[in-house]
């Protein structure tokens, strides 16, 4: 029978998921942050979800536990199962059918009128001490709400709660959903609705599916409505370094950026301390607190609008100073998807078109560096490389050197 657990926190199931399955690989015997206990706990869990996607290898330190995942074959993320593990008393079970049952002829009651009808309808059956409290009842009322499945309205001086109307048919929204679940950011949230079809969509098969920014959907949702409310944040940023020693940083965040070379996923943001705007790893944010308004939101989407027009990735150098970056391109008869290719990827910068076979790209930017791969993806097209940060150009050409090196170039 297969191990099941429900929890409460997902913090520690996110970190363990991070620390052994995304980056660590670490044996039973590496895992020193708590006991071997802990260890055997978190694994048996994790492989409730996942254990059809776990391997191990052996080696000199011992069995090593890690995900394998071919992402063509697969029609769902399995890392959403972990997120959708939650605890639940048998109070809350209780509450959520009979409040349900009890609001289901669409009448609108206030909150003592729902205690007394609980106690006279449902519990009446049980022992006194089972009879709900009327603060319990108001806390589930709120917390139903929130969620969608109630709707409250003021009648005088009393709040009454109903069942919240049923107008969207899901089916209708199936193939949306499925698409959603797998390629958006939160796509958890399609993932769970979903779960209330009968049958999912299956002719959806993805060449690069990310599938580990599921683990940060709880994190990123902190996020995005921080930047809908124009509130500071508090992160707690783990160092890649030394993941054991978590920083606290306050800050005001601007957008969020995806990676569509890695999914990867990156908060850019204005860090009060440094006075400077700095990109943070979902990944690598442990927590995510919401503060106080910024009292000047203004001021920093400034700084955000001026910083934007020189960003490439999510690298800004050490210092912040921009490079001049120009690439001249021959494309031969036939080849015109090579000029659509860099309309779609040019980003900040600019497609020059000089004759019938070539044509000029320049950009500026913080980091040049971050362009090399995407540069190197035109070799055989380049007839000129210049920017103003010289080391750009000779890694570049050492990269060819390389290669050349590697294969034998052409003399053969």
């Amino acid at each position: 029978m297969a191990f099941q657990e429900l929890i409460k926190n997902f913090d520690g199931v996110r970190s363990y998921l991070r620390q052994f399955y995304v980056y660590g690989f670490k044996s039973r015997e590496e895992y020193d942050q708590k006991s071997a206990r802990s260890y055997d706990n978190e694994r048996r869990r994790v492989e409730s979800w996942l254990g059809e996607h776990m391997r191990f290898r052996r080696n000199r330190e011992g069995k090593q536990v890690f995900l394998s995942v071919d992402s063509r074959s697969i029609r769902q993320n399995p890392l959403y199962k972990a997120l959708k593990a939650k605890s639940f008393t048998s109070k809350d079970v209780s509450f959520h059918f009979y409040i349900l049952d009890l609001l289901a002829e669409g009448e609108a009651y206030t909150p003592g009128q729902i205690t007394e009808l609980l106690a006279r309808r449902y519990f009446c059956h049980f022992p006194p001490e089972h009879l709900p409290e009327l603060s319990t009842v108001r806390k589930k009322l709120k917390e139903y709400t929130a969620l969608g499945l109630l709707q409250e309205e003021k009648r005088g001086k009393e709040l009454c709660y109903s069942r919240s109307p049923e107008t969207v048919n899901l089916r209708r929204w199936a193939e949306a959903l499925a698409f959603y679940s797998e390629e958006a950011p939160l796509g958890v949230i399609g993932s769970s609705l979903l779960d209330k079809l009968e049958n999912r969509p299956t002719h959806y098969s993805f060449k690069h599916h990310y599938l580990l920014h599921a683990a940060d959907s709880e994190i990123l949702l902190h996020l995005l409505l921080a930047i809908d409310s124009r509130c500071r944040l508090e992160l707690t940023n783990l160092r890649r370094k030394s993941p054991g020693r978590p920083v606290c940083h306050r800050v005001y965040p601007m957008k969020i950026y995806v990676s569509t070379q890695n999914g990867r996923q990156y908060l850019l943001c204005y860090h009060y301390s440094f006075r400077r705007m700095m990109f943070f790893r979902l990944d690598y944010i442990q927590t995510a607190v919401l503060l106080e308004k910024e009292p000047e939101p203004e001021k920093y989407e400034s700084f955000y609008r001026s910083f934007r027009s020189h960003v490439w990735g999510s690298s800004t150098g050490e210092d912040f100073t921009v490079d001049d970056v120009e690439m001249t391109l021959y494309i031969a008869e036939g080849e015109d998807y090579i000029l659509r290719r860099l309309e779609r990827e040019k980003r900040n910068g600019q497609v020059i078109r000089l004759d019938e076979h070539r044509l000029v790209y320049r950009v500026r930017t913080y980091d040049a560096t971050e362009l090399l791969p995407w540069i190197r993806s035109f070799t055989g097209r380049i007839e000129a490389l210049k920017c103003s940060n010289p080391h750009v150009v000779r890694q570049f050409y050492a990269d060819l050197d390389a290669l050349d090196a590697l294969y034998g170039g052409g003399d053969g």
